[in-house]
């Protein structure tokens, strides 16, 4: 099972508990990502809380891909996932902006084609993102390149294609016919959020911008739970932590690739509680025209 991924080149899923404290094997700084769920967004949307202080801000949203001289959005989210206004992101270029009272920012992408990137002022580590010219992002209509094959019910995804609306609140995104949320966006990239109220399983999914929608497709949604005894582990003892996966009996990438019901092993070092997190693998699949549902 997955304790580490990768967060470049490939979308993640997060969840979280916490057991007894205790060594991880084959541990990775990706753990400490920062853990998603869409309550910490719910509430972060809710006027009557106060907005997250911008000195808890942790994650740069930006699109993977951008298109020489077109608005994009991006969106910064603090350690419990809500977006977080007030922060400033600087790139590569440069190029400096603030996030909204929405914790998104609006910019307009360079113009000279290649990769820039962007960061959190304050913070370690940098976001990439491609920018493509507009010959290559052009498109009458919105088409889907790309979508992952399964992803989380609590988690972000990132679709590909052409056609979208750089301003990420004129994209309307529908998964089982109810609205999801489009934190970040570019005309040729959306990273989404689906609804709470989600059920796992298969689900048709749409996106229009600008009086365009794109025919509806199919992303296989799944809900994952951590399974672990809460008794303290005494130095050098072994224990196993079960992940059960719900919306789909094919088999899902986690780090192992095991079937749904894996297990990894821990190892005690000392009492005390460690929080872990678990990362499911979405693996992008490319759309084809017979996977688009009439």
């Amino acid at each position: 099972m997955l304790i580490g991924l990768r967060s470049r080149g490939f979308l993640t899923v997060t969840f979280s508990t916490t057991i007894p404290r205790m060594f991880l094997l084959y541990r990775h700084p990706s753990i400490l990502f920062a853990c998603l769920v869409a309550g910490a967004f719910a509430s972060g949307t809710n006027a009557q809380q106060p907005a997250p202080a911008a000195s808890g801000a942790r994650i740069l949203l930006l699109p993977r891909r951008i298109v020489s001289g077109e608005r994009a959005t991006l969106a910064v989210l603090d350690v419990n996932g809500r977006l977080t206004p007030g922060v400033t992101v600087i790139f590569s270029n440069g190029d400096r902006l603030t996030t909204d009272a929405t914790g998104r920012a609006l910019f307009v992408a360079p113009l000279n084609p290649g990769v820039i990137f962007g960061s959190i002022v304050g913070r370690m580590g940098r976001v990439a993102t491609a920018i493509f010219s507009s010959n290559e992002a052009a498109s009458a209509s919105i088409e889907v390149s790309s979508s992952p094959q399964v992803a989380s019910l609590t988690d972000r995804f990132e679709i590909f294609g052409k056609g979208f609306c750089g301003d990420a609140d004129a994209n309307q995104a529908t998964i089982a016919g109810q609205p999801a949320i489009v934190l970040a966006s570019s005309p040729t990239s959306l990273i989404v959020l689906p609804q709470p109220e989600l059920q796992p399983g298969s689900a048709p999914m749409e996106i229009s911008c600008a009086k365009r929608q794109s025919p509806s497709f199919s992303v296989t949604f799944v809900g994952l739970q951590l399974e672990a005894d809460p008794s303290p582990l005494k130095p050098g003892e072994h224990r196993a932590l079960t992940v059960r996966v719900r919306g789909t009996t094919a088999k899902i990438a986690l780090e192992a690739r095991k079937d749904n019901f894996g297990r990894f092993e821990v190892v005690g070092r000392k009492n005390g509680s460690f929080l872990i997190s678990i990362r499911l693998v979405a693996v992008l699949g490319r759309v084809l025209p017979g996977d688009y549902k009439q």
